[in-house]
């Protein structure tokens, strides 16, 4: 019918999937490439750290934007690419802490904790990243039968958090040029806002007597 959204078939959502996932795949090969080829500039370590923590905050950037898109666009297919951007999150953000750990600290422990109390960013990058395990340890079907629709959901807004925590981390490393950090922190200050304004417009719903707005999709289809 017309003016209905566009709803791909199964098939075509597994071909978007497979695209997207080869897509997810492009910095980590170019970087690859780039450290095969010597050509990762003067300060290689800098720019694999720098790279892959950027990366970090782009998908999860990407993955709050879902749900904003899917309710203001109608494509409801979109939340079924919500949980491999936020695994890609986390592997990003696993290959940025192993960069730090073994590139840059050679597994010094002593070091590494001395760095976490004195140094702000390393400490709220820290958080960022211990917040994001449970996450991705319960992002599959498994996990949310196990602990429930309502504590899935609770314990996933804690990405909100992370995000902010990321934009610290990132804003607090650069300390002088912040452009790029302030860009970040706009961005998710609006989505953070998308949110708050979702939320309000459902405290007036209840107040006036009305039936609560449909819960989001917890589950998204493999």
């Amino acid at each position: 019918m017309s003016g209905q959204p566009c709803q791909p078939s199964g098939r075509q959502i597994k071909a978007i999937k497979a695209t997207l996932f080869v897509l997810c795949l492009v910095p980590l090969t170019r970087l690859a490439w780039g450290a095969w080829q010597d050509a990762l500039g003067a300060n290689p370590i800098e720019f694999i750290q720098n790279s892959l923590g950027t990366w970090t905050l782009n998908f999860l950037l990407i993955t709050l934007t879902l749900s904003p898109l899917r309710k203001y666009s109608g494509w409801h297919w979109l939340l079924r690419l919500r949980r491999m951007l936020g695994l890609f999150a986390f592997c990003y953000a696993l290959l940025h802490l192993a960069s730090y750990l073994w590139l840059d600290q050679f597994f010094d422990w002593q070091a590494i904790a001395k760095d976490i109390v004195k140094r702000p960013f390393i400490t709220v990058g820290m958080a960022a990243f211990i917040l994001l395990v449970p996450l991705a340890a319960t992002s599959n079907n498994a996990m949310i039968r196990r602990l429930g629709g309502r504590r899935w959901q609770q314990l996933h807004r804690s990405i909100y958090v992370i995000a902010i925590f990321g934009v610290l981390h990132y804003w607090w490393l650069v300390k002088r040029d912040v452009t790029l950090p302030a860009v970040y922190a706009m961005l998710l200050f609006l989505l953070l806002l998308v949110r708050a304004f979702w939320r309000e417009q459902e405290r007036q719903r209840q107040l006036a007597g009305g039936r609560p707005a449909k819960a989001f999709t917890i589950v998204a289809k493999r």
